[in-house]
């Protein structure tokens, strides 16, 4: 049979609906003759899906596991719901900026001048334990430095990051208080009870955590019989009075806390079943403690 030559022509409904109309209009010469068909019409999704769909395809025809999100000609795409991972992000900029920015635009105002927290928060870097979000600082409330475990190195070592948000906040931006928050579940604690007694140096995280190694020294003196994930949770409070002892190394620290000017206090929140323990150092007995023998603490409370 003879092949059948088509005619086709597309035009785009320009209405910007969720979904492009195009008009197909064929035409088809039979035996010589020419009848015109009718007008069909074809719902094609608009070009960002097609994009993300696209992309989607080539990362399966890739063979590749999909991790949390995938990288698609330059656009971050959501393994689950392929979506534009910074869509969500993008709105609660939006919102924050009319809904808080906005309503308190004198305030930011203000801060965009200067700071001046109350307060030096020393937490851990895991996702589950943002600051803000489970205490409530807003912008301008807390200076906050986030590193494994929340550990606190001592003086005599030598500069990090922790150490120079340490004496900025203190002698620049005069914190009357600063706040160690450990947790449940800690990664960082974790590697800490597992190290052998020598450190593997080619190990970042080794390398940091070792920093702690006082809390584990003192946790296994009292919790060696204990499950691992016990003594994993000892030592995680262990570790903050270890911080805050560390901190009275500080001689400027130690010397505000010693006038009044500056208290130290420590947190530790359990994610678990949302609780949160805090407490204070208790400057004037701590200093009654035979040297390297921890410190005392007062005003105990948790929060459930």
């Amino acid at each position: 049979m003879a092949a059948i030559p088509t005619h086709l022509s597309l035009s785009r409904d320009p209405s910007p609906s969720s979904t492009s109309l195009l008009h197909l209009h064929t035409q088809a010469a039979i035996f010589g003759s020419k009848h015109n068909l009718k007008e069909t019409q074809l719902r094609i999704p608009p070009a960002s899906f097609r994009i993300k769909k696209t992309a989607n395809l080539r990362v399966m025809a890739s063979g590749n596991t999909p991790g949390l999100t995938q990288e698609a000609n330059g656009v971050a795409i959501d393994r689950e719901n392929n979506t534009d991972v910074f869509d969500d992000m993008k709105q609660r900029f939006l919102a924050f900026k009319k809904l808080k920015y906005m309503d308190n635009l004198e305030h930011y105002k203000n801060l965009a001048d200067a700071q001046a927290p109350k307060f030096l928060v020393i937490a851990c870097a895991d996702s589950r334990v943002c600051p803000s979000a489970i205490l409530g600082f807003q912008p301008g409330d807390a200076f906050t430095v986030r590193n494994i475990a929340n550990l606190v190195p001592s003086f005599e070592s030598g500069p990090t990051e922790t150490k120079a948000a340490l004496e900025f906040s203190v002698n620049t931006l005069n914190v009357e208080n600063i706040l160690v928050i450990g947790h449940s579940r800690c990664g960082g604690i974790q590697a800490l009870m597992k190290m052998e007694d020598e450190v593997d140096s080619r190990s970042f995280i080794q390398n940091w955590v070792v920093v702690g190694r006082k809390a584990k020294e003192s946790t296994k003196a009292v919790a060696s019989n204990l499950h691992f994930d016990h003594q994993c949770q000892h030592c995680e409070k262990a570790s903050i009075n270890n911080s805050l002892e560390r901190l009275l190394g500080y001689p400027w620290i130690e010397e505000k806390v010693r006038n009044g000017s500056l208290s130290l206090h420590g947190g530790y929140y359990n994610f678990v079943d949302c609780t949160f323990e805090k407490w204070t150092v208790d400057y004037g007995a701590s200093r009654g403690k035979k040297e390297g023998s921890g410190i005392a603490v007062k005003d105990r409370s948790v929060w459930c």
